[in-house]
């Protein structure tokens, strides 16, 4: 009876994996490895966020092109593209002897974030129009969590506190969503990117508390 129950239950969790090639489970499971060392170095605010980032968004690029969820490919794509950037940020330095800060967003770089919000939204529209891939209600999340994420990584790269709110709204949806796709360890993924990015976003909160930077 324990092994029935046992069967059904990792059958509902990983039965999906059933159709999928070794090497693309290999691949996700190390592209989740990589991306939760990404978040717990960004919580840590260490640089390494972002080489392990890299390693993580680029076989996520390659997974989501081969199963065609375009939205969460470029997810993938700009997380990339913008890790390359964060790395930079970090690592210049403002002065002789400090790099950049952790620091609240201005008033410029909210109504930039806004702008990115709402681009992001036509560009996904119009792309999964394009590709015929706007058929599902899936695709009406995809875009909304897209737009999160895009704000939310720009912001991270930049060195601005309010990334982790962007973070934490993304990754709750982005865990029923993940599971109802049938990437149960993308799902338990983003689980527990949503428990550091709480961490996170209180760690950086008390670090700007103890260091406050004037904008």
């Amino acid at each position: 009876m324990i092994a029935i129950i046992m069967n059904t239950i990792l059958d509902f969790f990983f039965g999906q994996y059933a159709e999928y090639d070794t090497i693309d489970i290999v691949l996700e499971i190390v592209a989740v490895l990589f991306g939760l060392l990404s978040v717990l170095f960004s919580s840590f605010n260490k640089v390494w966020v972002f080489p392990t980032g890299m390693v993580s968004t680029a076989i996520f690029v390659y997974l989501l092109l081969k199963w065609t969820l375009l939205g969460d490919m470029m997810i993938n794509g700009y997380y990339f593209i913008m890790s390359v950037y964060g790395w930079y940020i970090w690592t210049r330095k403002v002065d002789a002897t400090h790099v950049t800060p952790i620091s609240e967003t201005t008033k410029k770089e909210k109504l930039y974030s806004g702008l990115i919000f709402g681009a992001t939204l036509i560009f996904v529209f119009v792309v999964y129009r394009y590709f015929d891939k706007w058929n599902h209600w899936t695709s009406y999340v995809d875009t909304i969590t897209t737009a999160i994420f895009f704000v939310g990584m720009w912001l991270m790269a930049k060195r601005k506190i309010e990334n982790w709110i962007y973070w934490i709204i993304g990754d709750v949806i982005s865990v029923p969503l993940y599971f109802y796709k049938g990437f149960t360890f993308t799902s338990l993924q983003y689980l527990i990117f949503t428990a550091i990015a709480i961490y996170g976003y209180f760690a950086w909160k008390k670090h700007l508390s103890n260091n406050p930077v004037i904008v």
